[in-house]
């Protein structure tokens, strides 16, 4: 593939998978067209960029063609990186205009809150559109009907699924169809954010009255316990904390917990919303802070100052009567609260340590 999307020597830019299923469209709509596979084969994405794709699979039937490429998401660590996403394209009953089907590998919306009702394919709506207007100008060029089916499908793509928020989301059979610039930006994260914000919009469809953004599966696992959650209302949150906050904020569910580790709930209370480890850090002179005014000793402060992680901060203070789990859990809730900006939303913080257990929750019950 060549077009990089002028990276300037900087991390190596991909494609979407609905940028891929358009390549593919072009390439065995051509092909059923004319008899010829266009290879490599080029599309023109929304802001401008035109790839070219090689063709890993190429077949050509009475009525039917397939084409297939390999996705390539540059430097970005993304589960579907190296896999074949493949279009079929038939013939539809005059007038039906471009008629999509999930092939294998291309899960089924099951659930409301999508952008997708129920029962429809796992294409998402930016890849419709560029797929349907791709059908449109090439019909044109060859003054075809453009009454056409395209089926999508994603080598091992019901496998790659079980590793995303698919099977949460209530799209089950594979994966889905991505993409609203066609380019994936490496470390951008955004799928994860779109896939926070597609947990909430179920959570709602749902009407679920309480969801909980967690940091990891233990404390997915401690929310469970507490309060006995479906899996639809725990939000894979990870470091996005802003994610879920901000999006709540417009979309709001009644009761939020946000639960996690000491470190990460730690930065939160800080004030930063995005957790990872490169982007904020534990401040051990603020935990410090807050161990001498909730009471601590001077020497216990300056330990906490000088602790290595914030779980041994934890601990000693711990050790000394001091509940900083509590602290930090408080005043992460008052961070989120204010993040919320009034959004009639009830939030609860829950620390946990390694094992997960709760060593600070902020309101208690």
């Amino acid at each position: 593939m060549n077009d990089r999307a002028e990276q300037s020597g900087g991390p190596r830019y991909g494609w979407t998978t609905g940028a891929c299923a358009l390549a593919s469209t072009a390439a065995a709509y051509t092909a059923l067209l004319t008899g010829r596979f266009p290879d490599p084969v080029s599309v023109r994405l929304p802001k401008g960029h035109e790839p070219a794709f090689a063709l890993c699979r190429e077949r050509l039937g009475e009525g039917w063609a397939m084409a297939g490429v390999v996705k390539d998401a540059g430097d970005d660590p993304d589960v579907t990186h190296g896999a074949v996403v493949g279009v079929t394209v038939s013939r539809g009953r005059p007038g039906s205009g471009v008629t999509f089907r999930a092939g294998s590998g291309v899960g089924t919306v099951t659930k409301p809150g999508l952008p997708l009702a129920v029962g429809e394919p796992a294409i998402n709506p930016v890849p419709r559109r560029l797929i349907s207007e791709l059908v449109a100008d090439t019909a044109a060029a060859h003054r075809d009907d453009g009454d056409l089916v395209v089926e999508v499908s994603v080598e091992d793509g019901e496998e790659l699924a079980r590793h995303t928020w698919n099977p949460r989301l209530g799209i089950l059979g594979g994966l889905s169809i991505l993409g609203t610039t066609g380019v994936v930006v490496p470390y951008s994260c955004s799928a994860w954010i779109d896939s926070i914000r597609r947990g909430v919009d179920v959570a709602r469809a749902e009407g679920l009255r309480h969801v909980a953004g967690c940091t990891g599966s233990t404390s997915e696992r401690t929310v469970t316990e507490l309060h006995g959650l479906p899996p639809e209302a725990l939000l894979d949150m990870g470091d996005f904390a802003g994610a879920v906050l901000k999006y709540l904020r417009r979309h709001p569910v009644p009761r939020l917990t946000i639960a996690g580790g000491i470190g990460k709930l730690a930065k939160l209370a800080d004030g930063h919303l995005d957790l990872h480890s490169k982007r904020s850090q534990v401040d051990f002179a603020r935990l410090a802070g807050l161990v001498t005014r909730a009471g601590g000793s001077t020497e216990l402060a300056d330990r906490v100052s000088r602790a290595n992680t914030a779980l041994e901060a934890l601990e000693i203070s711990a050790a000394e009567g001091v509940r900083l789990g509590e602290l930090v859990a408080r005043q992460a809730r008052e961070v989120a609260l204010e993040t919320l900006r009034g959004a009639p939303v009830e939030v609860e913080t829950v620390v946990i340590d390694r094992s997960g257990t709760v060593r600070g929750r902020c309101p208690s019950p």
